[in-house]
């Protein structure tokens, strides 16, 4: 039976015989890569090199992660993973310069949301972009229309800065849009006539609402791409019910998806069937809910970990809280959230 107990937490400190975890002085050591932005122009077969790297630059510079590393030490493999839940409850960072900005994750009602200080932003944008682009192409090509009003209700959301991002660089009529569904319809169904290419980027609910709002469509130049999340909004469906729906009603072949998070600095992306691929910088990896020092292989369901090596002055090496299951081509599926994700427990951590 899994284990439902976090660091930090009465009965772990218990198991580990420990009143309280002291997390050791930062001990810094310098840029773990002479040039960072090469890491997005890396083969695959040098993955595991930077990773060892990077791995042990944030071992040095990351006292958090370091604590964890020393109380689960992999068994098999070569990395640790850290716990999302840190980012709720502690300053998750591998350098000492002033971060850029600090992104903020919505959470729910009555929750502590996750902050993931930036300290370089401009390798946040170019992840982004280069994620992007390497599976639709210059996003100079595209339309881009964001349907994201839950994220644009408050401040410091990861996911805007980057539609904003790519809206700036976008075709004319680019833009934010609300509860404008039928103005976005009318956008579309011009650029279809124009054949522009368009990506129209939503939140669960907004897609859903915009479904009921405007007639059915055939939009053959349009990629539909969800970001998931009724945040509250309503009964949670699941992908296969929202991606039949919008397919159905939009007239498209296929809705794409687009895995991130606040903690991230890249996103993986779905282009049908709700496979996702990873950029060349980053990987995902398959661990036991129950054990952190225990791995799945393919087609084993279990909890998503991953490997971001832009995520170079924070934390690459990420324990999620949703589960998944990787695929022998590279793929993954995201296929719900663990039960026991709520016991976060992390702060009791200290640091001298």
């Amino acid at each position: 039976m899994p284990l439902n107990i976090s660091l930090g937490t009465p009965e772990i400190l218990s198991l580990l015989g420990l009143q309280e975890i002291i997390v050791p002085a930062n001990n810094s050591m310098t840029e773990p890569i002479e040039n960072i932005e090469t890491l997005f122009h890396i083969p695959s077969s040098k993955f595991n090199d930077w990773a060892r790297i990077i791995f042990q630059y944030q071992q040095k510079n990351n006292p958090i992660f370091a604590e964890w590393h020393r109380l689960y030490p992999p068994t098999s493999g070569e990395f640790t993973f850290l716990p999302i839940a840190f980012f709720k409850s502690h300053s998750v960072v591998s350098t000492s310069n002033a971060p850029d900005i600090t992104f903020s994750s919505s959470g729910t009602t009555g929750s502590k949301p996750s902050l993931h200080p930036v300290a370089d932003l401009k390798l946040y944008e170019e992840s982004f972009t280069k994620g992007f682009e390497l599976f639709y192409g210059p996003i100079e090509n595209y339309c881009i229309i964001g349907l994201l009003p839950s994220y644009l209700e408050r401040t410091g959301s990861s996911l805007v800065y980057m539609v904003d991002h790519f809206i700036k660089k976008g075709k004319s009529n680019s833009g934010f849009y609300l509860n404008e569904y039928q103005t976005v319809a009318d956008i579309i169904q011009n650029n279809e006539s124009n054949k522009q290419p368009t990506l129209l980027l939503g939140v669960t609910f907004a897609m859903l609402e915009m479904t009921n709002a405007i007639p059915q469509q055939q939009w053959a130049n349009t990629i539909v791409m969800e970001t998931g999340g009724m945040k509250g909004r309503g009964a949670e469906i699941t992908r296969e019910e929202l991606q039949e729906k919008l397919r159905t009603h939009l007239g498209v072949q296929h809705v794409h998806s687009e895995y991130g998070m606040t903690e991230l600095l890249s996103q993986a992306y779905s282009q049908r069937n709700g496979r996702f691929h990873c950029p060349t910088w980053m990987r995902i990896c398959i661990q036991d809910p129950s054990d952190p020092q225990q791995w799945f292989g393919h087609d084993k369901t279990g909890r998503i970990c991953i490997i971001d090596l832009a995520n170079v002055y924070s934390c690459s090496f990420i324990a999620t809280d949703d589960l998944g299951k990787t695929h022998e081509d590279g793929s993954f599926e995201v296929l719900g959230r663990i039960d026991f994700s709520d016991l976060r427990g992390c702060n009791q951590l200290v640091i001298d």
